[in-house]
């Protein structure tokens, strides 16, 4: 049996260690549940494995805003006290307060 802990939580704000760029969490999964095409896609020096958490986030960079989805070991917490921008954070969250922000929707 698998056993898996996220080490980050939903309206946390998160970095890619890797790239520029930031989001907020939204939704986990204990392992990756993605599409093997998406996964080939990822260079394979650099293919995160699959037996650990996921995250998908609201993301950000200086050009865009998007959805992501990262593993963990690709993600930091962000202790920056900057809010995200992006437009569909009020479909799911509270306003930014003390560093995250507070989920608003009900969860299944």
């Amino acid at each position: 049996m698998l056993k898996s802990r996220a080490k980050y939580s939903l309206g946390q704000v998160v970095r890619h260690r890797k790239h520029p760029f930031r989001g907020v969490i939204f939704d986990v999964d204990a392992i990756f549940s993605n599409t093997e095409e998406w996964y080939q896609s990822i260079p394979e020096d650099s293919r995160p494995a699959k037996q650990q958490p996921y995250y998908h986030l609201l993301a950000e960079n200086a050009q865009s805003y998007y959805v992501a989805y990262v593993s963990e070991q690709n993600l930091v917490a962000d202790y920056s006290g900057e809010p995200v921008d992006h437009p569909d954070l009020d479909d799911l969250f509270g306003p930014f307060e003390d560093g995250h922000y507070p989920l608003q929707v009900d969860l299944n």
